[in-house]
């Protein structure tokens, strides 16, 4: 399944930058409606929802992998 978000890329790993992308969609979503324009109020609405969702509420870093050969075990 193609997520809209993929909160896997290390792009979205500091916190900083997935509250400026909530903070930014909110914010958007403020204006839509401060201009009357309803339909895309609630279409940004939701957007900030799901984004909040995936990048603040369900959001788990992965873990960094070792790189092989690089454990003590074999000495």
């Amino acid at each position: 399944m193609i997520k809209f978000i993929d909160p896997d890329h290390p792009f979205y790993r500091p916190l900083w930058i997935r509250l400026l992308i909530v903070v930014f969609c909110a914010v958007w979503t403020a204006v839509e409606f401060y201009g009357g324009q309803m339909m895309w109020g609630t279409i940004f609405l939701v957007v900030t929802a799901y984004a909040g969702a995936a990048l603040l509420v369900f959001y788990r870093p992965k873990q960094p992998e070792e790189k092989a050969g690089t454990s003590d075990e074999g000495k």
